[in-house]
């Protein structure tokens, strides 16, 4: 099955970063593919680079970075929740790229199913 995955939260308010990673993880260990990840909303938040968290603590935007490079997932941030939260190209975790709402119509599109994790 060909899931597209779309997240709505920030990283450390919520686990819907958390949980959406491992939804990931676990679909591509059982052989599915990820036609995508849009991040949209607060959920934009899981793509900055400037990211530092507590030693103790895991380094959310680092693991998504290293997953969606490893496995070459399309990976959205949303222009207009990306500009509002100072979110840029400039500043994004590689793999990423801003583009806007007409990514997501085409991922769900592509998808079999679009999975959401957040509100």
């Amino acid at each position: 099955m060909k899931f597209g995955v779309m997240i709505l939260e920030g990283p450390y308010q919520h686990q819907a970063s958390d949980s959406a990673y491992n939804f990931v993880e676990s679909a591509l260990k059982k052989g599915h593919e990820i036609a995508g990840i849009f991040l949209y909303t607060d959920g934009v938040e899981n793509a900055t680079s400037f990211m530092t968290p507590p030693q103790d603590d895991r380094h959310i935007s680092k693991r998504w970075a290293e997953l969606i490079q490893k496995n070459g997932i399309d990976t959205i941030v949303c222009i207009a929740a990306g500009k509002r939260r100072g979110i840029t190209e400039a500043n994004i975790i590689k793999g990423a790229r801003i583009s806007g709402l007409g990514q997501l119509t085409e991922l769900g599109i592509n998808a079999d199913r679009l999975i959401t994790f957040g509100d």
